[in-house]
């Protein structure tokens, strides 16, 4: 637990390993941007098609009208910054380095290179959809945080696999080709948590990323953090209530070959105020093997 910023007191200035050079973290735009709004309440047609459009210019889209209550929303984001408030005997059980652990509390980023550090604190929990039985692994404290995670993720795993039936419709696969080995994996859940930082404009939360998995639901917060890349910029992203951020993985982008992007974005910090994010993923299981769909091979576009 010692290795856990939120844990201890923030320092006057940041110590060398989350001190990054100016060509590692060259600045975003100065206005935060809104991406663009997919409402799910609209015709079938609308939604697939703003879908794709979305996919194919920025690979990041936020969607309203979703069907996850706003209160859970709002629940599972304050059951988040209650964990990370808990006093350090009652998280230490669940911290752990061992990357192959479903579930565990850590600190900055599988993407580190042992030089450089991420200011960023996570829980990860994994669902073994639909068995469910993960769940009596997860932590106890708070007392709600089981029930609520439960709720959240089998609702927003729900969101991603509707927009996968979008695509699907929209670029000509079968409805189910989503369904089974591909999205069977564990359902992971990251709730990270980026503490007040000495001087943000030095250190990243998450570095440049693209997601390795299928489809990625996000529930970004009120602070905003997110930075996605486009056009050889960084944007802001400028969070809004009662949305989800949803981007395509890199899993994704295979089956389609290419056609739909996954996009690197990263984390900044903030020096007033921490954040707390909401990640969902979706996964294959172990044994798929995944590649290019035929739809998407012709003697013009062989497999990338």
């Amino acid at each position: 637990m010692e290795k856990m910023l939120h844990a201890t007191p923030t320092p006057t200035s940041l110590p060398g390993c989350f001190v990054f050079t100016p060509e590692q973290l060259p600045p975003a735009t100065t206005a935060p941007v809104s991406l663009p709004t997919i409402d799910m309440s609209r015709s079938r047609d609308d939604v697939r098609r703003a879908v794709l459009e979305a996919g194919k210019e920025l690979g990041f889209f936020q969607v309203v009208n979703h069907g996850v209550p706003e209160q859970l929303m709002r629940d599972m984001e304050a059951v988040g910054v209650d964990f990370f408030k808990m006093p350090a005997a009652d998280k230490a059980d669940f911290y752990s380095e061992d990357i192959s652990k479903p579930h565990r509390l850590y600190s900055g980023t599988i993407y580190e290179t042992g030089t450089e550090e991420y200011w960023r604190d996570c829980l990860r929990i994994a669902y073994d959809f639909p068995a469910g039985d993960h769940i009596k692994d997860w932590p106890d404290k708070p007392r709600n945080l089981r029930e609520i995670v439960e709720k959240y993720i089998l609702l927003a795993r729900g969101v991603g696999m509707e927009l996968l039936q979008l695509v699907c419709e929209a670029t000509g696969l079968r409805r189910d080709y989503f369904e089974g080995g591909i999205s069977g994996g564990d359902v992971i859940l990251h709730i990270n948590h980026y503490p007040v930082s000495p001087d943000p404009s030095k250190t990243l939360g998450l570095p440049p990323h693209c997601d390795r998995n299928l489809i990625t639901v996000l529930l970004p917060g009120a602070v905003q953090g997110l930075e996605v890349a486009y056009k050889g910029d960084w944007i802001k992203v400028q969070p809004a209530p009662g949305t989800f951020v949803v981007n395509f993985g890199q899993q994704l982008e295979v089956v389609t070959n290419g056609m739909l992007k996954s996009i690197e974005h990263r984390a900044t910090t903030n020096s007033t105020l921490a954040r707390t994010s909401v990640a969902t993923f979706i996964m294959p299981a172990g044994d798929c093997l995944i590649g290019p769909a035929e739809e998407f091979i012709d003697e013009d576009n062989p497999p990338l």
